[in-house]
């Protein structure tokens, strides 16, 4: 495949030991992005990489100018307390600078001296949102989550007429977006009357559910009027992580007509620290595939290198734990487990869609992929599909039931590529725990 290089090679190790553990997560041939600070200090949050169970610090590596070139300008960019420099500098850049990194973090590097030094174990650092997220856009491309949810209004016409010909999605509000451990209240607000001659509820939230999904930050923008090609759009895209965007099903129940999603989805989304690139997953990408009966892509949707290999297997799970499971010190439990190769549509298309009008994107632009539900039952991405619309209650290991979230609840998401005789890949840990509504 034209998408690998050196830095995938299968056999590499590196010299931080923990790289190298089986199924770590980390090894040299991932090196996703964050950004982070030592956990309780006063330092300045800074850009740096995951190698094993250590972040080596970007911006203390670029006062050593260690290299020339994209890879120098790039490591330059790495000096603020965000990544946006870094992500409008484009692929070029950032696939030189992910080559001098990977190449001195190898086992045998000469760099490991100076390295070493700068290595800062992750158990020691809180970490920060890893860009700027100017805009946030949410899609909706889970063929099976959106035939689900639709067959609980629509049993018998679950997809909209549009569905299968456009990638849905909505404007989101970027403001609250936290990283990975947020705690955010229970939000409040109106609910459906109880009938058409009563007035709507209020209060807090009785259908708290989550959302399974995958975010997508933009790198390089374009200018407005200009459109990013379907062929050229993954070029634009820095790298993935795990989204969770919370949703109120009762407040959307009641508000989503006739315009769509507000506050049932605007008072909290999460996103795992790390920001894996395109690049780190190319081991992982696998052929586009439309069912022959359903309608094909528009050609502004359509490219060889989309159809070829513009999918990326990745496994996803949801966890869950309460307060009395933490009390009696259990495990969280599995509650579903789901693959992204599944959706509807795939990064490229929906950099394109977003764009064919003349919308601008920005470096740090965020564009969620909605909830990536899998066809069969224990794949589903949300608590609405799990629980059949609220009919059936979950039963968790140690006894307790969810319908939908409680206070103090946690829900944990992960995600991981994994192939026979490759190093697997972790996107890292996406939490997140409810807290009770101010009420």
């Amino acid at each position: 495949m034209a998408y690998l290089n050196e830095t995938h090679e299968p056999t590499l190790e590196s010299w931080v030991a923990s790289a190298n553990v089986p199924d770590n997560g980390f090894p040299v041939q991932n090196l996703p992005f964050g950004v982070f600070r030592k956990a309780g200090s006063s330092e300045g949050f800074r850009p740096g990489v995951a190698i094993g169970d250590q972040a080596l610090d970007l911006a203390a590596l670029a006062q050593t100018k260690p290299w020339d070139g994209m890879a120098g300008v790039a490591l330059a960019a790495c000096q603020s307390s965000q990544l946006n420099d870094l992500m409008s500098l484009g692929q070029a850049h950032w696939s030189a600078l992910r080559l001098e990194l990977s190449r001195a973090l190898r086992a045998g590097s000469p760099m490991q001296q100076t390295l070493a030094p700068l290595l800062i174990p992750q158990a020691d650092l809180e970490f920060s949102l890893p860009a700027r997220i100017g805009d946030y856009t949410d899609f909706y491309i889970s063929l099976h989550h959106a035939t689900a949810v639709g067959k609980q209004f629509r049993p018998d016409n679950p997809l909209l007429p549009n569905y299968k010909w456009v990638p849905i999605g909505y404007h989101g509000r970027a403001s609250s977006i936290g990283v990975s451990g947020q705690k955010f209240p229970r939000p409040i607000g109106q609910t459906r009357p109880a009938n058409e001659n009563s007035e709507p509820g209020f209060g807090p939230c009785e259908r708290l559910d989550y959302e399974l999904e995958l975010g997508i930050f933009v790198g390089q923008g374009n200018a407005q009027g200009e459109r990013i090609t379907v062929s050229d759009a993954e070029s634009h895209v820095f790298g993935l992580c795990i989204l969770n965007d919370w949703s109120a099903r009762d407040l959307q129940a009641w508000e989503y007509q006739p315009l769509g999603p507000f506050l049932a989805k605007n008072f909290a989304s999460t996103i795992s620290p790390w920001i894996v690139t395109l690049e780190a997953l190319a081991p992982f990408r696998t052929a586009f595939q439309r069912n022959p009966n359903d309608p094909q892509p528009l050609a502004y949707l359509s490219s060889p290198d989309n159809k070829e290999a513009g999918v990326f297997d990745i496994t996803l799970d949801v966890l869950l734990s309460t307060q009395q499971s933490r009390s009696s010190k259990t495990e969280p439990a599995l509650l579903s487990s789901s693959n992204f190769k599944e959706a509807y549509w795939t990064v490229a298309q929906l950099l394109a869609h977003h764009t064919v009008n003349g919308c601008n994107l920005q470096a740090g632009d965020l564009l969620g992929t909605g909830t990536l539900s899998g066809p069969n039952p224990g794949q589903e991405g949300s608590l609405l599909e799990l629980n059949q619309g609220g009919k059936k209650p979950v039963t968790l290991p140690w006894g307790e039931e969810r319908t939908f979230l409680q206070d103090n609840d946690e829900v944990i998401l992960r995600a991981r590529c994994s192939k026979p005789g490759y190093p697997s890949i972790s996107l890292g840990e996406c939490a997140g725990t409810v807290l009770p509504a101010r009420f």
